[in-house]
């Protein structure tokens, strides 16, 4: 059975309420909509207040003599880096005359390439045609720079084949000293050695001749590279659109701030671990969630319905702490305002049954500062809570945050309703509240939830938790008419002595023995 229970814990709590997580992100909305509109301003600023400096472009058409078709583009990202060399930056400041510093210049200017021959050259300068004149220098200056590359590349390998041919010139003319006048059939002997002779002659022949073709071709070929590296796209200003460029740097800024501004409210949400929904909120006080308040709002329809929301919980608070043979107290979390308000306005439905004296033990002045109205019942302060006659009816409003004195609350009331906003407190002061609830007797009837999720589907109902105070017991107890208590009533009282575990069904109480049996 242990493991049984194990197992089934593990797996109604997972590390990651997935639920949770997405409910805690939507409550701070906040946060992550102020990022997103600080990113809107700020992209959109930087626009306006950081321009981009007037920009040309030219396009180079780049001919290599190693061009395959099965290039991936090696040769263009060489003239790419080659572009970005201050030998290229150096020559053209030179043919502008410009006594500015190549390396300063080379970070005005970039290449891309475009395709394996096409190179595009992007230049930054003071004014657009400052701009225009140095991309048409520097698209020069690489021209240049790269048609000297190839003449001299030709050239050395044309010297290289001419030098390969001269030294078969020399051979040839060893071998045709060797042979001399002399025929192979003046000297039978030497036929065979006169043979081998004539064999290499033909073949030093036929090596000269390949080494001159390559020589050609290596200088015809250098022609056709020159004549093919030219400028095919005349350096021209680029146009800057204020409202695209404000447009497009805002997009980014929006994204960014709001990925940014989500990724902070998740990490804020694991690493606070504030419960949102009625369910996580119940589990952890050990308490049904028996009413919810809704936010303000300024809309006239949501308006309508907060204020409906409140007479509701006025009707059921007052119920609660009418059928109650104890005083009931008020504890919040998060929300002494509207605990005061909700104190207030419980005091007024009770008080046209009889007199009714709220007990102020909050930290802040809640009802100081109110301004009295005909009908509201009156105020003391904690301290003279021992000076209210036994007769009066009392209800006690206190608060749970941190740094509540404990053993004071048992002074508000014997039973209490705890007023909690959603997403205030961590689970592990939310365990502690439960905690030393129990440890002071204050039985807590349910929990009023404040500024709930809208979107939280979950049940804030424990059946299965701590049986302490269940809903409508004074109301039943009542019905008793002071006869015999059945069984179950005296269950029910020894669970709650006892602080047992109870499912929910056991809160149906008979009304007669004769029921019971």
């Amino acid at each position: 059975m242990t493991t049984s229970k194990t197992s089934e814990s593990s797996t109604a709590a997972p590390l990651l309420d997935l639920q949770a997580l997405v409910a805690a992100v939507r409550r701070r909305h906040r946060l992550w909509c102020s990022l997103a509109l600080l990113g809107l301003l700020a992209g959109a600023a930087v626009a306006v207040l950081l321009p981009p400096p007037p920009t040309a472009v030219t396009t180079v058409l780049v001919a290599h003599q190693e061009d395959q078709p099965n290039d991936t583009g090696t040769l263009i990202r060489t003239d790419v880096e080659l572009l970005g060399t201050t030998r290229i930056a150096e020559k053209a400041l030179r043919s502008l005359k410009s006594p500015e510093n190549p390396e300063d210049f080379m970070r005005d200017y970039r290449g891309a390439g475009l395709t394996n021959n096409l190179l595009q050259i992007t230049v930054a300068g003071d004014s657009d045609a400052e701009a225009v004149a140095r991309a048409k220098a520097l698209a020069d200056a690489f021209v240049a720079d790269h048609v000297k590359r190839m003449r001299e590349a030709a050239n050395a390998e044309a010297e290289a084949l001419l030098d390969q041919r001269d030294r078969m010139r020399g051979e040839l003319a060893e071998v045709n000293k060797a042979i001399g006048d002399r025929s192979p059939e003046s000297d039978p002997k030497a036929s065979a050695s006169m043979e081998t002779l004539f064999a290499r002659r033909a073949e030093l022949n036929s090596r000269i001749a390949d080494f001159d073709q390559r020589a050609a071709e290596a200088r015809t070929g250098t022609p056709k590279v020159i004549a093919g590296t030219q400028i095919v796209d005349a350096p021209r200003a680029v146009r800057h659109s204020l409202p695209k460029a404000a447009a497009t740097d805002a997009a980014i800024g929006l994204v960014l701030g709001l990925v940014l501004g989500l990724v902070l409210a998740a990490v804020g949400t694991v690493v606070a671990d504030r419960p949102v929904l009625r369910r996580d909120i119940a589990a952890n006080l050990g308490a049904s969630v028996i009413a919810e308040l809704p936010r303000r709002s300024g809309r006239l329809w949501q308006r309508r319905r907060t204020r409906a929301a409140h007479e509701r919980l006025t009707t059921t608070l007052a119920r609660t702490v009418r059928g109650s043979a104890d005083p009931v107290s008020l504890l919040e979390l998060g929300c002494a305002r509207s605990t005061s308000v909700i104190a207030l306005n419980v005091a007024r439905a009770l008080a046209a049954e009889g007199p009714v004296v709220v007990i102020d033990g909050l930290p802040g002045p809640q009802f100081a500062g109110r301004r009295q109205k005909p009908g509201d019942p009156t105020v003391v302060s904690g301290e003279r809570a021992a000076t209210v006659p036994p007769q009066q009816r009392r209800l006690g409003v206190g608060s749970v945050a941190p740094g509540t004195a404990w053993t004071d609350l048992q002074y508000l009331g014997g039973q209490t309703v705890l007023v909690v906003r959603a997403g205030h407190g961590s689970a592990t002061w939310l365990h502690t509240v439960a905690r030393q609830l129990a440890d002071q007797r204050i039985p807590v009837i349910g929990v009023v939830l404040i500024d709930p999720d809208p979107r939280d589907r979950t049940d804030g109902t424990l059946w299965d938790g701590l049986h302490i105070a269940l809903r409508g017991q004074s109301e039943r107890l009542a019905r008793q008419n002071g006869g015999g208590t059945s069984h179950a009533v005296q269950a029910v009282g020894e669970g709650q002595v006892r602080n047992e575990r109870l499912p929910m069904w056991a809160a149906r109480v008979p009304d007669s023995d004769q029921e019971a049996r």
